[in-house]
């Protein structure tokens, strides 16, 4: 079985990286430190699990993007 994510983290996570993209990057350590200063959580469970997600979504992010500037030969 993988790990289940919740509707609440994902959708979290999302707007995170929508209105702080530039702050995130591909380093789970990187960005649990920058979700710590920008969500006033207390639980380290949920910091976690935030941080994780956003990674991902980074990282799918970049592939997506190296895809694209190789399809097109356009940098955007």
């Amino acid at each position: 079985m993988g790990k289940v994510r919740t509707l609440a983290i994902k959708r979290l996570a999302r707007k995170l990286v929508e209105e702080h993209r530039d702050l995130f990057t591909e380093n789970f350590e990187a960005n649990k430190k920058v979700i710590s200063s920008i969500v006033s959580y207390r639980s380290k469970k949920l910091r976690n699990q935030l941080a994780g997600y956003v990674t991902n979504l980074i990282r799918l992010y970049s592939k997506k993007q190296k895809i694209l500037e190789e399809n097109t030969g356009v940098s955007t």
